[in-house]
């Protein structure tokens, strides 16, 4: 977990840089994205000397390091310069909307969400590059003042709502159909079943036929021969 920077406050205060609040949208994570960008901008060894506190961008130069004012002064006020348009990250238009990194996924995916572009980042510590989408100031403003999060929301419950009831629909479906099949099966005769009451009718027949023959000898009328 990373902490952040002490300021030295017995450091001389050279300039200070108020973030407005269209650079902002109202959000600190914001603030501190256009921070560290506008650090990054700085030569290595001037990074330290620029601070953020509470929404104001800072400069303040430790003693003996008077020559440097000028270069930095320069630097901080030129990347300043239409602050506004700087693309937004996903952490900072999660903060600015908020919502949640899923939606972000999800309204990206599907178009609500404009994507601006790509930035490709090395984080500190990983081996290898990041890549992710970032979002255009002006379709962020305009979806705060569309309240268009509302909107999405209530359509993404719709839609979930509406899924759910296909669902149970094809599940009841399915259940009725396996029901169905069941019941035919244990109405129709299996095969085995038929072939053994078909052996045992046969046998059965077979025992009855010799039966059946002594039985009519025994009443058939018998000739008597006179032989007088």
């Amino acid at each position: 977990m990373s902490t952040r920077r002490k300021i030295n406050a017995t450091a001389k205060l050279i300039g200070e840089w108020p973030l407005t609040p269209a650079a902002t949208f109202g959000s600190s994570v914001r603030a501190r994205g256009i921070f560290l960008e506008i650090r990054a901008r700085l030569p290595t060894e001037f990074r330290k000397l620029l601070n953020i506190e509470s929404r104001v961008l800072t400069l303040r130069l430790s003693e003996g390091a008077e020559n440097d004012v000028q270069v930095v002064f320069g630097i901080v006020s030129k990347a300043l310069q239409n602050i506004e348009d700087l693309p937004v990250i996903p952490r900072e238009i999660e903060d600015i909307l908020t919502i949640s990194t899923a939606e972000r996924h999800r309204w990206l995916k599907d178009g609500r969400l404009q994507s601006a572009g790509t930035k490709t980042v090395k984080l500190r510590g990983r081996a290898r590059n990041i890549t992710f989408h970032v979002f255009d100031p002006q379709h962020v403003e305009d979806v705060l003042d569309r309240d268009l999060v509302t909107v999405w929301r209530e359509q993404d419950a719709a839609t979930a709502a509406e899924n759910r009831r296909r669902a149970a629909g094809k599940a009841a479906m399915k259940r009725a159909q396996r029901s169905g099949r069941g019941t035919a099966a244990s109405a129709i005769p299996s095969g085995e079943g038929r072939l053994a009451r078909g052996r045992h009718g046969s046998e059965a027949a077979l025992l009855r036929s010799p039966l059946r023959a002594k039985l009519a000898a025994q009443h058939e009328p018998c000739d008597v021969i006179d032989r007088a």
